[in-house]
């Protein structure tokens, strides 16, 4: 049997597994299953048909085990890193929760239906987080609201770059929605670069320490969820720009600029997060980030001029997501 051959019923088990069932689901199949679809692309609507049979019950997760292995099983500098990386998802999810409504005032009916399910997703991977906060870490909070705040001192600073830049541009498109360059902008910073390299490469990083030491098994069956979902999100988002490019071929500068704006501010590391602790050097992170990248761009047909190839090569370990 070929790899290919392999591939396909592997692809089939992430597209179709129970929550019960994707904690047997292997991060690096989730991540195959994500570019699966890259090159042809789905539909807005059979998106949305894909949400409708893949939304799962975040209150359906046990985290009892989770308490335990994060008290018993884990070291203080495992949970230091742990909680540092979660961090920029816990707020990530939340931002783009409050601000996908305002991309969502244009596109075609079609691309404002599947965007609907992308926002619950967000609102769901956000209470994911809330609970794994409050139930595990051990955060107080009444409300949803305090424990992001409890949670924001772990945010690292590579989280304030991107997540900075798209609440301007969702501002940028509160004034004009219609703006086809400002939604270009929007996409390329969210979908391309924050959905498409930050979150992907954090799951991959997480998931695969929880798999191979055996470890939070809620926490593993809730993100891993949270990646197939997010395998929709980096498609439409990817079909979205796509389909601008090719309606409107000037429109590849805007992606062009936004990216070297987006790998400049990559570059300004003064912090630096020990990711080690969890089994990942910095180049490691760095090569996992280049690869997502690289990847998505070529399976989409979107070229680069040199200078930002060049800038590629050069990408810091960052991790956010949302």
């Amino acid at each position: 049997m070929t790899t290919e051959q392999h591939t396909v019923p592997r692809q089939e088990a992430v597209d179709a597994s129970t929550l019960a069932q994707i904690r047997d689901v292997d991060i690096d199949d989730v991540l195959d299953y994500v570019h699966a679809d890259l090159k042809k692309l789905p539909g807005y609507l059979d998106l949305y048909r894909r949400y409708l049979r893949q939304r799962w019950d975040v209150y359906e997760l046990d985290f009892g085990q989770d308490v335990l292995d994060w008290h018993t099983r884990m070291t203080q500098e495992e949970r230091d890193a742990f909680v540092a990386i979660s961090s920029g998802f816990h707020h990530g999810e939340r931002q783009v929760e409050v601000e996908l409504p305002v991309f969502m005032l244009a596109g075609s009916e079609e691309s404002k239906i599947y965007m609907s399910s992308q926002i619950e997703d967000e609102a769901r991977h956000t209470v994911f987080f809330d609970r794994f906060y409050r139930e595990v870490v051990g955060l107080a909070g009444e409300s949803v609201q305090d424990v992001l705040d409890a949670s924001f001192p772990h945010i690292s600073e590579t989280f304030v770059g991107p997540f900075g830049l798209l609440a301007y541009q969702a501002d940028e498109l509160r004034r004009d929605p219609e703006d086809p360059a400002a939604r270009v902008r929007y996409g390329t910073t969210y979908f391309l670069w924050i959905e498409g390299v930050l979150a992907l490469s954090v799951m991959k990083i997480t998931l695969t320490y929880c798999r191979e030491r055996g470890l939070l098994p809620a926490y593993y069956a809730g993100f891993t969820a949270t990646c197939r979902d997010e395998a929709r999100h980096v498609q439409g988002g990817m079909r979205f720009l796509r389909d601008a490019v090719r309606a409107d071929p000037p429109l590849l500068r805007e992606i062009h600029e936004t990216l070297r704006t987006i790998l400049a501010m990559n570059g300004a590391v003064s912090r630096r997060l020990a990711l080690e602790a969890l089994g990942w050097t910095p180049e490691e992170v760095r090569r996992l980030m280049i690869r997502q990248l690289s990847m998505k761009l070529s399976d989409v047909g979107i070229d680069l001029p040199p200078d930002l190839q060049e800038k590629i090569q050069q990408i810091e370990p960052e991790v956010a997501g949302g």
